[in-house]
Parts: structure tokens; sequence; C-alpha cells
């Protein structure tokens, strides 16, 4: 089944639990992914403490309108498969694609048919998925307008392209004070012993994955749009905080952590604003016919 997506003259090689496909040139950004996501250990961590609440799994099944049963599902980014753990549902094909080996051997063993392949430039046919997943991922590639374009390429007539989890430029383009507080922010962890990753190593890799996770940079409701709209979509952009599920399709933004409020605030912002909120999910229907493409 695999071999009927694929474009033409592609050749995948089998790997431990997944397919590679060939990677054109290399950056520092995405050997900086596929090492730290290749590390199972930190794999693991990462698909057992990220993307897993109520709240993100509220969300997603509002956006795609249920779980993925009897779909055809293209993760791109799809690390150890935090999303379809989270959402669940029997697809009809999954398809999950990084460029870590080691996080798509884990994703391979809860049912997704796993691509070593870059998100910019897939192996698959067009118009070829009824939903295409980028969560957490675009602000890891190198190129966030790249990868976004690709998805909406493997989206069939009517089916969906939703995103979440890229932070929100307007509210990490922290100012002054706040500015300070986040150039200074690892050092404070470190002192209150506070963080997710349990060694500076693993730290640091895991902040050299973030290429767009800094302030200055990010996505916006503009960015989506003008990708998107050209290309045949309807896009509906919700900007929310983690803690709220589907009620951010009603234009609740959800509670923020204090860290955060206090970081919007130091920069003369309202902490409760839209524009404020951390991260921006993007729902996004394709209303025309898909491209005259392979």
């Amino acid at each position: 089944m695999l071999n009927d997506i694929l474009l033409p003259n592609v050749v995948l090689k089998q790997s431990e639990g997944y397919w590679e496909s060939d990677l054109h040139g290399n950056s520092e950004g995405r050997s900086a992914n596929a090492f730290y996501f290749g590390n199972r250990e930190w794999a693991q961590e990462y698909f057992d403490a990220c993307h897993r609440d109520a709240h993100f799994r509220s969300r997603w099944l509002a956006a795609a309108g249920g779980d993925w049963t009897g779909k055809v599902v293209v993760d791109l980014g799809c690390g150890p498969g935090n999303v379809f753990a989270t959402v669940g549902g029997k697809p009809r094909m999954l398809l999950g694609v990084d460029v870590a080996g080691g996080s798509l051997a884990l994703a391979s063993r809860i049912g997704y048919t796993a691509v070593l392949a870059d998100a910019a430039q897939t192996p698959f046919r067009s118009a070829i998925a009824d939903i295409v997943a980028i969560n957490a991922s675009l602000h890891h590639c190198d190129d966030m307008a790249a990868v976004l374009r690709e998805g909406a390429r493997l989206v069939r007539p009517n089916g969906l392209l939703i995103t979440d989890h890229d932070p929100q430029l307007t509210a990490w383009d922290y100012k002054g004070v706040a500015k300070l507080l986040w150039d200074a922010r690892l050092w404070i962890y470190r002192w209150i012993r506070h963080g997710f990753h349990k060694t500076d190593t693993q730290q640091t890799w895991g902040l050299r994955t973030e290429i767009h996770h800094k302030p200055g940079d990010g996505v916006t409701p503009e960015f989506f749009r003008a990708t998107l709209e050209p290309l045949g979509f309807e896009v509906d952009v919700h900007a929310h905080n983690h803690q709220i599920g589907a009620d951010a399709f009603k234009g609740q933004v959800g509670p923020a952590q204090w860290k955060y409020r206090l970081g919007n605030l130091l920069s003369g912002r309202d902490p409760k604003a839209a524009a404020s909120a951390l991260s921006l999910m993007c729902i996004a229907r394709r209303i025309a016919p898909a491209p005259e493409l392979p």
C-alpha cells in the first residue's frame, strides 16, 4: 500500500522499524533535530510528557471532527507519535514523517508507517491525505513556509491541514526586562532545579532543535493565510494558551502560566489578549482542487 502513494521513481530503504528516503542537503537545525529526537531515551521522555493531556486531545478532536478512524493521515514531524497516541482512532493509513530514526522506531510501535524524510520534501504523491497534521514541528524546521506548502500539497479536496503548538510571534517577542529574563532563563531554571530536561547536555541539544522559538520569531495568522489561501485553502487560526481545549474555537485563549503573563506584562502587552497567547492552531480546509502534480 505504501508503494501506491509514492512519487514516481522513489525507492525507500527499510531500516529498524521505519523506511528511509533520500535526504538532500543538510543544516545545523536538521542535524540537531535528528540527533536529539533520534536519541530513544530522550524521545521516550518527550512522548511521555508532551502533548498528551486532555486539553490537547479536546482541541485536536474538535479540529478534525473526531478521531482519525477511517482516515488517511500524514503526520509531518511526527516524532515518537504523540499526536496519534493522544487523539486515537483506527486510521485507514497513518504515515509519520521525521528526520529522527529513533523517534520513528518508537512511532512505528504504535501504528505509524514511519518514513525518514524531510518534511519540506516528502516522497509521497499529491492529494493523498484526508488529514495532514503538523504539531509542534514548524518551528523546528529551517523553512516553515516550505513545510506548510508541502503539507498542503498532500491534502485531498475537502481535506484538512491542521497545525498546532508553534510559538506565536507576538506573544514571544519579549522586550526590555522581559528579554533579559528570557536570556537568563536557563541559569534561573538550573538554580531553582526546574525544567523538562534531566541534564545540561539534553537541554542544550533540545534548544538547538527549536529554530524559530525565540523572541522576534514565530508564526502569525497572516503567515498561515498568506501561505495557504493562494493554494486553495479556507484558513481559520486560533490563538490559545496550552491549558484550554475546544473552547479555543470560541475565542477563548485560556490561562497562561505566571512566567508568560509576567513576560507579556513586562513587554507592555495585555497578557489576556489573543496576541499574548502562546500558540496558534491553524485549521485549513482545501476548497479548491488539488494542484496538478504527481
